[in-house]
């Protein structure tokens, strides 16, 4: 009788356990118990980046009670960094997490919305132009009319530059051939005198090693590092200290969506998927940066040599970036739209980055 009542209390005690388990999440859960599964690519070709959206999307299928899983790939997986879009509106991946900065080639607007050069500079800022300012509704309507649902920004962190030789000054960009992503930042380092040849990640390692390269932008230490790129470059160059990337301080990624594959969710795991990128950019962002504090460790111990700029330099490249920023901004309505906001933002008592002297002359195109 004994064993009888124990297992008698077991049994119920499991019950208890299980029925709690599924009121966990009970508006999420299928019933029928099949699991939609997306595949999503991301752009980090490799390193931390890679590895810390891979256990994210391995953490999904549970979250969901096995409605919805994410069956990740690195980039050039499936497609090219550079065809993602094309890849996610036809259908070939169902969402994807690019560096917002490659979408500008179908949505003008995207330069703003992501980091551009001298312009809003801690994830912070970005955050109050999104979820604040309006910034995330206008991005969704944008994406929308490309057959796209943009779900939400994810942070990283800033970008470095890494290079054979050293980079003491705005000066030593002149005549270098340089590895940029394209559009404002590129042109903005164009004036400066470097030659500037647009190169998805996945293709930095080779062009330096081969020398069609000798400087190169990409993204923080820590991936960076796990690339090889210590292993081509002798030197890092940054801005004054506190001030780590003058030209993408905050390079923003992204979660999109094809919008087929969005409009099949139910309203609550619509809701799910835009609450659990925020809570990923947060987890994403922290740990590249603990992981950037392990990095800088590993390119002194490699001999590579950190460089900075000055402040005088920052100056002058602003002189150089304003007009840039309101050239991008009147090429398209949404785009001057976009910058409008950040302009007044920029121009606040909260920042204080631009003066309207820094402005003077110059109009937007509304």
């Amino acid at each position: 009788m004994r064993n009888k009542s124990i297992s008698r209390r077991l049994a119920l005690r499991n019950m208890a356990v299980m029925g709690a388990a599924g009121l966990a999440a009970p508006s999420i859960a299928t019933a029928a118990g099949q699991t939609t599964t997306w595949k999503i690519q991301t752009s980090w070709p490799g390193g931390a980046g890679l590895q810390i959206f891979k256990d994210w999307c391995a953490t999904i299928v549970e979250k969901t009670g096995g409605e919805l899983a994410f069956q990740p790939f690195g980039a050039n997986d499936v497609v090219g960094d550079f065809q993602l879009f094309d890849a996610v509106k036809n259908g070939v991946l169902d969402a994807v997490n690019p560096f917002t900065i490659y979408a500008q080639g179908i949505i003008p607007a995207a330069t703003f919305l992501t980091s551009y050069p001298l312009a809003l500079r801690n994830p912070h800022e970005f955050d109050v132009f999104y979820y604040g300012l309006g910034g995330l509704d206008i991005a969704r309507e944008l994406y929308a009319a490309q057959g796209m649902h943009f779900v939400g920004p994810v942070h990283h962190g800033p970008n470095i530059i890494h290079s054979k030789v050293p980079i003491r000054s705005v000066d030593d960009f002149r005549g270098r051939k340089m590895r940029m992503p394209g559009g404002m930042v590129a042109e903005l380092f164009t004036e400066l005198g470097a030659e500037t040849t647009v190169l998805p990640g996945s293709e930095i390692f080779p062009a330096l090693e081969k020398g069609t390269i000798d400087v190169a932008d990409y993204v923080g230490p820590a991936v960076n590092y796990s690339l090889g790129f210590s292993q081509v470059t002798k030197y890092i160059s940054m801005g004054p200290p506190g001030f780590m990337s003058v030209y993408q301080p905050v390079d923003i990624m992204d979660i999109t969506v094809g919008q087929s594959s969005w409009d099949k969710l139910s309203p609550q795991m619509k809701q799910f998927v835009e609450m659990e990128t925020q809570s990923y950019s947060i987890h994403h962002h922290a740990a590249i940066q603990k992981a950037d504090q392990e990095a800088w460790a590993k390119f002194e111990a490699d001999g590579t040599e950190v460089t900075r700029l000055t402040q005088d330099d920052v100056e002058l490249m602003t002189e150089v970036a304003v007009p840039i920023w309101f050239k991008y901004a009147n090429r398209d309505k949404n785009a001057a739209r976009v910058f409008k906001i950040q302009l007044d933002y920029m121009m606040s008592g909260s920042l204080g980055y631009v003066t309207k002297d820094q402005i003077q002359g110059l109009e937007l195109d509304l």
